[in-house]
């Protein structure tokens, strides 16, 4: 019969996988609000004169890839060369580089999901995309709140914190809104 695995210690944390490190790292990040944000914008702009699902999905995709790409360039560039009196090499910056613009990319998963969902015609295209755009104020919110969690601020304030980042997404619904 296997041992089983001894309970971690009072206070101690448990470890964690370094899958589970990397998203918890990327999540709740001002990359991943950003990421969301710019979704948001993509989706609201190029949904206006009645897209498709997967018109708003390509284009959702590609743009964000492109700017992941270019966040991970320019942080690698720029966190290569001296720093701190020490070396930092061209693979120590793009790993820390990928860590950290890893949640603009994440961030774009779920609304993008929602969007394929009207790809495959489970939802209409145009209900589809103000499902996506709700689902990116939803996930503001939900980065809000982790990010306020992170620092240890009481409940209150991860609350105001949450309505204060999802207010982002709501701008660009008001905007999408006026536009169309």
């Amino acid at each position: 019969m296997p041992a089983s695995t001894p309970a971690p210690a009072a206070g101690r944390p448990t470890p964690e996988s370094p899958t589970s490190r990397i998203l918890r790292a990327s999540f709740a990040t001002e990359e991943a609000v950003y990421g969301v944000i710019l979704v948001a914008g993509l989706i609201a702009v190029s949904g206006v004169h009645g897209a498709t699902s997967f018109t708003v999905f390509a284009t959702v995709m590609i743009t964000v890839v492109v700017f992941w790409l270019a966040h991970l360039y320019a942080g690698t560039v720029a966190g290569h060369g001296l720093a701190h009196d020490r070396i930092v090499g061209i693979r120590e910056s793009f790993r820390a580089a990928f860590r950290r613009s890893l949640g603009l990319l994440l961030s774009a998963l779920i609304p993008s999901s929602i969007l394929l969902l009207g790809t495959a015609r489970v939802i209409d295209d145009r209900a589809t995309i103000w499902v996506a755009l709700w689902t990116c104020v939803a996930v503001l919110a939900v980065l809000g709140f982790i990010a306020f969690q992170r620092r240890g601020a009481p409940w209150p304030i991860r609350v105001l914190g949450s309505l204060t980042t999802a207010a982002f997404g709501v701008v660009i619904i008001v905007a999408k809104a006026l536009i169309h």
